[in-house]
């Protein structure tokens, strides 16, 4: 976990009794260089078993669980109830788009409505967080090897800046659209990827409901697809896709978020985040 002062936060975890521990005297920060080192995170595992690291107030403010990372790569139409229910077809190969380092922010931080916005919409999803390079790899079993940790993701998408526009990044690249959080969760502790349920409410209302294992293509395989395409490094993050009942998916009219709203996003095991809709829209 990262926890304090936007900008200023200080990287922590929570050992088995759920205290949280300052990991400073350890890491300046949890982000890729951490992550890529093995011998790092088993000196972290080893003094939170041993319980000797300061504890940190837990009512102070808990960020993003990485730093920026360098890439976040968003993976489109990877649920097959997603794509049938918004009336798009199945890829043949899956959808990429990147969504800028900026847009990641807290768990319990402000989604902030861009000015004009009409049609904000909103995604859980099971966020990737790579570990170690990933460059050119043909095997699945190899890339999912290279995960450095999961997170609870919310792929925020302002859907008017998606229609009629020969690519996603307009809708997807405002500050605060990508919250992710409040954990990072080591594989180990995760073990199977593809069995975690999905869930998000808004006001109270259950909107989406799904698992990872309805995945049309894995976690494996989206990571050695993605190096095909680029380097993966340590701290790049990468959101897999989402199940249905999205706002454009609905009846008019579409429950698209306004000012306000109260949304909250689970993924097992990975923990659970609520945000608040702000600003006024044009």
């Amino acid at each position: 976990m990262r926890v304090g002062p936007k900008g200023a936060e200080k990287p922590a975890a929570l050992d088995d009794s759920g205290t949280l521990r300052d990991l400073s005297a350890l890491t300046p920060e949890i982000d890729g260089a951490l992550l890529g080192n093995p011998v790092a995170l088993a000196g972290i595992a080893r003094a939170l078993s041993f319980g000797d690291l300061p504890a940190l107030d837990a009512g102070q403010r808990i960020g993003a669980p990485i730093a920026r990372p360098g890439k976040v790569i968003g993976v489109g139409l990877n649920y097959s109830d997603h794509a049938a229910a918004i009336g798009a077809a199945i890829p043949e190969s899956p959808v990429v788009f990147l969504k800028p380092g900026t847009t990641v922010s807290g768990p319990y931080d402000a989604i902030e409505l861009p000015r004009g916005s009409r049609a904000t919409d909103h995604e859980v999803e099971l966020g990737v967080v790579l570990g170690q390079r990933l460059r050119d790899c043909a095997d699945p079993a190899t890339a999912l090897g290279a995960v450095g940790g999961y997170v609870t993701a919310n792929d925020v998408t302002e859907r008017s800046g998606i229609a009629g526009e020969p690519t996603w990044v307009k809708g997807k690249s405002y500050d605060t659209f990508t919250p992710i959080g409040p954990w990072l969760v080591t594989p180990d502790e995760v073990g199977e990827p593809h069995a975690l349920s999905l869930q998000l409410w808004v006001n109270g209302e259950r909107r989406q409901s799904g698992s990872t294992g309805d995945m049309v293509v894995g976690v494996g395989e989206v990571l050695a697809y993605l190096s095909s395409l680029m380097t993966l490094e340590p701290g790049d993050l990468v959101l897999t896709g989402t199940p249905a009942g999205v706002a454009i998916s609905k009846p008019e009219p579409k429950p698209y978020l306004r000012d306000g709203d109260v949304v909250v996003v689970e993924v097992a095991g990975l923990g659970r985040q609520q945000t608040l809709a702000t600003g006024v829209r044009g």
